[in-house]
């Protein structure tokens, strides 16, 4: 979710760069049903299938059994998550869920905030289905103040080589940040708070972070979100042999300093597709973002991914 606070200035830059490599870019995959998504994030369950989540109230899920068709399945939290109304100004809406399977349950980490403002907190919860109800408010990981440099939204679990876990999160104010996790519980185990990438304050969000061979790719969303047609998010990627940084971009430039090698931007009649998810699946690696329709609508958009000769991903 991008900060209205935040989405001063024209991005001109960015938009000449999206726009001059559209024809690099295949449409999204075909998908069917109810694809009507905002911050997706999806797992393949235990027994078959797939689980989405994505920002709604109570948090929104969808199934699919093929990657294809996607049905409704109702909501993480029908009866509401009081416990997220003091960021969330009452409002049941709920951002930007992260999901993982692992030792038997599913894990989800999600944000509560309001438009515009750093005043937010990133909670975990769990189940052992995944279905509407079923899921286990675990506690508060992190949360963020107007007096901070930082967004506690957006967040993403990776666990690392030597079974570390770690959340990455952010969005705008200082960048993308990482904090270590107790992979006991799955909530902060340290005061540690380590930046990774950032724009000087610019429009910087929706880290995910995957180990493939001998590195570590940080994904993030750059530009403006939340727009509609108008929306000029991207996906840009960089990487680093250690899951903490320093990342890196194809050019060699830091994502602390603004760096990122751009994977996919607006095309043709897909806006501003972003907050991208990555799925390790049987027939290889899935992007996983939402895109804006000319109508404004927010989409689900899959595409699979493939790596250069270099070890730089890219859509197809």
């Amino acid at each position: 979710m991008a900060s209205l606070a935040h989405l001063a200035g024209s991005f001109v830059v960015a938009v000449v760069a999206a726009t001059s490599v559209t024809a690099a870019y295949p449409g999204p995959g075909r998908v069917t049903g109810d694809v009507a998504v905002h911050d997706p994030a999806i797992v393949r369950r235990p027994g078959g299938g797939y689980l989405v989540a994505h920002t709604g109230d109570g948090i929104s899920l969808k199934t699919s059994s093929d990657r294809i068709a996607f049905r409704n399945a109702g909501s993480a939290f029908p009866g509401g998550a009081a416990w997220t109304t003091t960021y969330t100004a009452g409002s049941r809406n709920l951002w930007a869920p992260d999901l993982t399977y692992r030792n038997g349950r599913y894990w989800m980490y999600y944000s509560a905030s309001t438009f515009g403002s750093n005043r937010s907190a990133i909670f975990l919860a769990t189940s052992t289905t995944g279905a509407s109800g079923s899921w286990t408010h675990a506690g508060l990981v992190i949360e963020s103040r107007t007096s901070d440099n930082f967004n506690a939204i957006d967040p993403n679990l990776v666990v690392d080589a030597a079974g570390r876990w770690w959340l990455s999160f952010g969005s705008f104010w200082s960048g993308i940040k990482m904090v270590a996790l107790n992979p006991s519980t799955g909530l902060r185990s340290d005061n540690g708070l380590l930046s990774v990438a950032g724009r000087g304050g610019g429009a910087i969000e929706a880290p995910f972070i995957v180990r493939r061979g001998a590195y570590y790719y940080l994904w993030v969303s750059f530009d403006r979100c939340c727009q509609g047609a108008s929306s000029t998010y991207r996906v840009m990627v960089g990487r680093s042999t250690n899951v903490t940084g320093p990342y890196a971009d194809r050019n060699g430039v830091a994502m602390t300093a603004g760096g990122g090698t751009q994977v996919l931007a607006g095309h043709d009649s897909i806006h501003g597709p972003g907050h991208q998810a990555i799925l390790a699946d049987t027939d290889g690696d899935i992007l996983v973002y939402h895109y804006y329709a000319n109508n404004g609508a927010a989409l689900l958009g899959i595409n699979r991914i493939a790596y250069d000769s270099a070890g730089w991903p890219y859509v197809y």
